[in-house]
């Protein structure tokens, strides 16, 4: 039985690049358990792990989860393999994929190995978590749809969308793509400069239902788990195909996650890419007709302290919408926590953001 949880979101990323490492700890049979969804970056490892001795009390890490391969992501998480004692390691690991999947590309001279190889050089920061994990002989599963990481089920993606969707878009003419972001870049800094706000209302949501993310992001792998009447939806850098996919198959699970989600990630560092407003009512149930006098869940956001533009605030507007009550880290860690969960020193009462009467244009 499963008494109390406790999620920090420590504070990832330099200048206007955020990431992402969050540290859960449960009490089940009386005992703790402990899971790290993400690590941040490379220079997060260390304070990720110091955070767990101090705030944790333990040298042992049950479950450490990456979400998807990018390095804001993927990079810490190797220090954790390194200096403290870890029981599962759940990676996806695409290179192992590379003989279903090299049809899909158009030089046919590619081989397998070759093809594994390049996917293990473009991911090197998750594929050196396989390679430590090995060496340090901890078990290492994939997260698919419907695996159990602990209390928590992996609503997305499936192995199947991984494998024949996904992963041939992570490779997909690479010096095409890298040309390509530079101008979109490029544009976008143009248009990020030019644009102005809009005056926002409670009953008008702007989310355009055609947005999209990359494909990296999309194989992030969502978690649901449920302690008491409480639910905890953690979502890395999902888009908006794959959060469908998750509110999909938690349906069919028989999950009510508009019901029982109380606690929720903010997918992406709050960009407006990655969430829509059919999306989030599928999650979480639609807008509610006017304001709440209090809100009865919670969202956080991982946004560097830098990052003038993260989170969105037409993003955090939505969740709102819908009940939340948003915190940000803004280089400091945030923690979420059930009654039951020993108090700690140094940590005071987190100010929420507010509802904005002006969003981004």
């Amino acid at each position: 039985m499963v008494t109390g949880i406790e999620i920090d979101f420590l504070p990832v990323g330099e200048g206007e690049h955020s990431g992402d490492a969050i540290a859960v700890r449960w009490t089940e049979g009386g005992k703790h358990k402990v899971m790290l969804y993400d690590g941040g970056t490379k220079n997060y490892g260390r304070p990720l792990v110091e955070h767990v001795k101090r705030h944790f009390g333990t040298t042992h890490v049950d479950y450490v989860v990456n979400s998807h391969p990018d390095n804001d992501h993927a990079g810490g998480l190797l220090y954790v393999l390194e200096n403290l004692t870890v029981g599962e390691l759940w990676i996806h690991q695409p290179w192992n994929y590379s003989e279903h999947i090299r049809r899909y590309f158009r030089d046919q001279r590619i081989t397998d190995e070759s093809l594994a190889r390049r996917l293990q050089e473009k991911m090197a920061a998750a594929y050196a978590l396989e390679v430590c994990a090995e060496k340090k002989q901890i078990p290492v599963y994939e997260p698919f749809a419907g695996c159990q990481i602990g209390i928590f089920t992996v609503l997305s993606p499936d192995m199947a969308r991984y494998v024949h969707e996904l992963i041939p878009e992570f490779e997909k003419a690479p010096e095409l793509v890298k040309t390509e972001a530079t101008l979109l870049g490029a544009a976008a800094d143009f248009f990020k400069k030019a644009m102005g706000s809009v005056a926002d209302v409670w009953d008008k949501e702007y989310l355009p239902d055609t947005v999209e993310t990359s494909a990296e992001n999309e194989s992030s792998a969502i978690l649901f788990a449920t302690v008491g009447t409480n639910g905890y939806l953690l979502t890395g850098d999902a888009g908006i195909d794959s959060l469908r996919a998750a509110g999909e198959y938690a349906a069919k699970r028989g999950i009510d996650l508009p019901k029982q989600v109380t606690f929720a990630q903010i997918p992406h560092h709050g960009g407006r890419h990655n969430v829509s407003t059919e999306t989030l009512d599928i999650l979480f149930g639609p807008r509610l007709a006017q304001r709440p006098e209090q809100a009865w869940r919670t969202a956080f956001v991982s946004a560097s302290e830098k990052a003038p533009r993260h989170p969105k605030k037409v993003v955090t507007n939505a969740f709102k919408r819908r009940g939340f009550k948003v915190g940000q880290t803004k280089g400091k860690s945030i923690w979420h926590f059930s009654p039951g969960m020993p108090r700690r020193e140094g940590y005071s009462a987190l100010t929420y953001l507010p509802f904005y009467d002006e969003v981004e244009e």
